[in-house]
C-alpha cells in the first residue's frame, strides 16, 4: 500500500477552481472519481487527517499511488465529466449503484416490423418501449395476459413467428383470440403496430379513453342485438379494470414522477425508486451502495441523479426527492438538458407526495436490512474461502485476483481456450478472455494449456513492459524489444510507457497479474502451466489444478494432490471459478463449431460470396432445405441467377462442398 504523502500535489499546485478529479492506483487504473466546487480544498481533505478520513477513504487514498485533475468552468460541466469518468472507467472505490436484484420489465420491441410484447432484464435496447419495472416476472405476464384480450399484439419469438408464417397457420394464441396472427396476414403491419401503439399508450397511463371507447362499443352492439360482440367487449372493459387494479392509486392523474428515498449507516446505503406514471405506481427499484467517504443525503442524491438519467433514459418532468442536490439548479439544468424539456428536482414539503415519499423511505430501509443480513453471510464466507485456498496452498497472501484456464474442443476439431477472473471472490466477467488455439493439432490438452499460458503472460510481459514496470531485462526468455515490437510500439512510442491505452484511455488487456493460476485439469495440465511460467521468467504467481474426478488441487511441484475438505468454503470457490471456465469454454466451443457446420456446405459452392450465402440462408432457413430445393426454388433468392442457382444445386445434392 502506498503512502498518501508520498504522491500528495505540492503546496499551490492545486488549483481553486471546480473541477473533476482522479485518483490511480500503481498500474494506473483509475480507482476514484470525484468532483469538487475548489479542487484544492477538497484534495487537501483527503491527505490532511489520514486517521480521521471515513474506513473506505483510507483504504481508497491507501491504493492510490498519483492523483490528476481537470479544471471546468460550471458545476453542469462538472457533473457531466464525472458521469463520463464513472461510465468509462468504472472505478472500484465509487459509489457503485447496483441492483440488489434483477429486475425484470415489461417491453415492446417498436423497433421491429412486427412490434412485440415480452419480458425483458438487463440494459436496455434502442426503438425498444419499457414499462415497470416490476418486481417479478409472473406480474408482468398477469398484466398481459389481461390486456391481450383488448390488444392482441405479438408476444412470440422471431423464430415461431417465421415458422408459422411458412405453414400458413397461426399459433394457439392466435385461434383464441390474443393475437391478431400478423404472421399469417390476419392484419397488416400498419394495423399490428396501430395495436401496439395502443397497447403503449395504455401502459402509459391513457386509460380513460379505452375504457369509454370499449363501452360505446358495448351499448352499441346491444341496441342492434348483436349480444355475444356485447359480452366479449363488457368481458374486455371487465379484463382492463382488472389490470388497473393491479396498481395502487397515489396521485392525480396527471402526475409523473420518480419518487426517491434512501436509508443509511455508515458504510453502506440502500436506495430505493417508486416510478408513478398517471397517477398510478407503475413499478418499483431498489439499488444498495458502498459508501467511500462521508456523504450528505443531499450528495447521494446527486449521485444517484447523474447516475440514473445521465444518458437521458426515461426522465420524468418532475424527480422527488428526500433532500435537495448541493447544486439544485445545476442538477435541474442537467436533466432538463438530458429530458429535452423542462424537469424539477425537488423536495415534498406536505400532502400526498410528502406520505408517498415516507412509504418509499420505509421501503429503503427494509431494503437495507435484507441486503445487510444477506451480504454479512456472503462477506464472511468468501473472507473465509479465501484465508482456507492461502492457508492450504501455502500462499504468502489471500488470492485476491484468482484466473482459470480450461481447453474445450470436440475430438481434436475447433479447439479453444477460456480465462475467467475471479476478484475478491466475485466474477469480473470485463476481464474474461477467449483464445483459438493456434499452434496445437488435435488433441492435447496439455500443448494446448503451455500455449495459452505463454500467450497471456507475454501479453502481461508485454504490457508492464509498456508501462514501464519492467525493464527489457527483466524479461527472461523472450526479448523485451521483440515484445513490444509485436504489439505496435517501438522505443521512441509515448503510449508504450503508459499504463493505459493512449486511444480509449482504459488499463490496456491482460495488464494486471493474478494471485493464484487455477488450471482445470490435474498434474500433467498443472505442470505444463508451471514450465510455460518458468520459460518467461515468471517465479511470483502460484499455480494449482482442480481435477474434476475427486476434486483434488494439484501443486506443481508435490506428488501428492491437495485435500480440502468437501465442506469447505476454500474448494466450494475453486470449484465455481472452474465451472465457470469451464461454462465459458464450452461457449466459446459450441459458437465456433456451430459456425463451421453451417457455413462448411456453402463454403465451397462457387460464386458464392458472404452476402450470397447468408441471404440463402435467411430465405431456406437451413441448409438442409436449401438442398431440397430446385433451381427454380433457389433462383427466387434476389441476387441468385437461373444459371447460379443450377450451379448450387448440382454442387449441393452432388456432394462437392467440403
Amino acid at each position: 500500500m502506498a503512502d498518501p504523502a508520498s504522491y500528495r500535489p505540492a503546496p499551490g499546485a492545486i488549483p481553486e477552481s471546480p473541477g473533476v478529479y482522479r485518483f490511480r492506483d500503481e498500474h494506473g487504473r483509475v480507482v476514484y472519481v470525484g468532483k469538487a466546487k475548489n479542487l484544492r480544498q477538497r484534495l487537501n481533505s483527503y491527505f490532511a487527517d489520514h486517521a480521521g478520513l471515513h474506513p473506505r477513504t483510507q483504504s481508497m487514498v491507501t491504493t492510490a499511488a498519483s492523483v490528476n485533475w481537470t479544471v471546468v468552468s460550471t458545476e453542469v460541466e462538472a457533473l457531466q465529466l464525472e458521469y463520463s469518468w464513472i461510465k468509462e472507467y468504472d472505478p472500484r472505490f465509487n459509489v457503485r449503484y447496483r441492483d440488489d436484484k434483477s429486475y425484470p420489465y415489461l417491453a415492446v420491441t417498436m423497433n421491429e416490423d412486427y412490434p412485440r410484447v415480452m419480458v425483458m432484464r438487463g440494459a436496455k435496447r434502442k426503438g425498444v418501449r419499457y414499462f415497470g419495472p416490476y418486481s417479478h416476472a409472473w406480474a408482468i405476464r398477469e398484466t398481459v395476459d389481461l390486456l391481450l384480450r383488448v390488444f392482441p399484439v405479438r408476444t412470440c419469438s422471431a423464430g415461431v413467428f417465421k415458422r408459422h408464417g411458412q405453414i400458413g397457420r397461426p399459433c394457439l394464441l392466435g385461434y383464441i383470440g390474443k393475437c391478431s396472427a400478423p404472421c399469417v396476414g390476419r392484419v397488416d403491419e400498419a394495423e399490428h403496430r396501430e395495436l401496439a401503439e395502443d397497447f403503449c399508450a395504455f401502459m402509459a397511463g391513457d386509460t380513460g379513453r379505452f375504457i369509454k371507447r370499449l363501452e360505446r362499443e358495448m351499448y352499441s352492439a346491444a341496441e342492434d342485438e348483436e349480444f355475444e360482440t356485447a359480452a366479449r367487449r363488457r368481458d374486455d372493459i371487465r379484463a382492463l379494470e382488472r389490470a388497473l387494479e393491479k396498481q395502487a392509486v397515489v396521485l392525480s392523474d396527471s402526475t409523473d414522477c420518480d419518487v426517491i428515498a434512501f436509508a443509511r449507516d455508515q458504510l453502506e446505503a440502500a436506495v430505493q425508486v417508486f416510478y408513478v406514471r398517471g397517477g398510478r405506481i407503475r413499478g418499483q427499484r431498489g439499488w444498495v451502495v458502498d459508501l467511500v467517504e462521508e456523504r450528505t443525503t443531499g450528495e447521494l442524491v446527486e449521485d444517484f441523479l447523474i447516475q440514473a438519467y445521465g444518458d437521458g433514459d426515461s426522465v420524468p418532468r418532475e424527480v422527488l426527492v428526500p433532500e435537495a442536490p448541493p447544486d439544485e439548479a445545476a442538477m435541474n439544468e442537467l436533466l432538463s438538458e438530458a429530458r429535452g424539456s423542462q424537469v424539477r428536482v425537488r423536495v415534498p414539503k406536505r400532502g400526498d407526495k410528502k406520505e408517498l415519499l415516507g412509504t418509499v423511505a420505509r421501503n429503503a430501509h427494509e431494503a437495507l436490512k435484507q441486503h445487510k443480513t444477506r451480504r454479512a453471510g456472503d462477506l464472511t464466507a468468501r473472507s473465509r474461502a479465501l484465508q482456507e485456498i492461502q492457508d492450504a496452498l501455502e500462499l504468502t497472501q489471500a488470492p485476491l485476483r484468482i484466473e482459470c484456464f480450461d481447453v474445450s474442443n470436440l475430438q481434436g476439431t475447433n479447439v479453444v481456450a477460456s480465462m475467467v477472473v475471479f476478484e475478491d471472490g466475485l466474477p469480473r466477467k470485463s476481464e474474461y478472455r477467449r483464445f483459438t488455439i493456434k499452434t496445437v493439432q488435435g488433441q492435447d490438452d496439455v500443448r494446448s494449456i503451455h500455449e495459452v499460458i505463454t500467450r497471456r503472460f507475454k501479453r502481461y510481459l508485454a504490457e508492464s513492459q509498456k508501462a514501464g514496470e519492467l525493464s527489457p531485462e527483466g524479461i527472461a526468455g523472450e526479448d523485451a524489444e521483440g515484445l513490444l515490437s509485436s504489439y505496435g510500439f517501438g522505443d521512441d512510442d509515448e503510449g508504450a510507457r503508459r499504463p493505459l491505452d493512449p486511444e480509449t484511455g482504459r488499463p490496456r488487456k491482460f495488464a494486471y497479474p493474478p494471485n493464484l493460476l487455477v488450471i482445470d485439469g490435474g498434474p500433467p495440465q498443472v505442470a505444463a502451466a508451471q514450465r510455460a511460467l518458468d520459460e518467461l521468467g515468471i517465479d511470483d504467481i502460484a499455480v494449482c489444478g482442480l481435477a474434476k474426478r475427486l476434486e483434488e488441487v494439484w501443486l506443481p511441484s508435490d506428488p501428492d494432490p491437495v485435500i480440502l475438505p468437501r465442506t469447505s468454503e476454500g474448494l466450494y470457490l475453486l470449484q465455481r471459478v472452474r465451472d465457470e471456465a469451464h461454462r465459458f469454454a464450452i461457449s466459446f466451443h459450441r459458437a465456433k463449431r456451430s459456425k463451421a457446420m453451417t457455413a462448411s456446405e456453402l463454403d465451397g459452392v462457387p460464386g458464392l460470396g458472404p452476402a450470397r450465402r447468408t441471404a440463402l440462408l435467411k430465405h431456406f432457413g437451413s441448409v438442409q432445405r436449401l438442398k431440397n430445393a430446385t433451381p427454380e426454388q433457389i433462383a427466387e433468392v434476389p441476387g441468385i441467377g437461373l444459371r447460379t442457382a443450377e450451379s448450387i444445386a448440382a454442387a449441393l445434392q452432388g456432394g462437392t462442398t467440403t
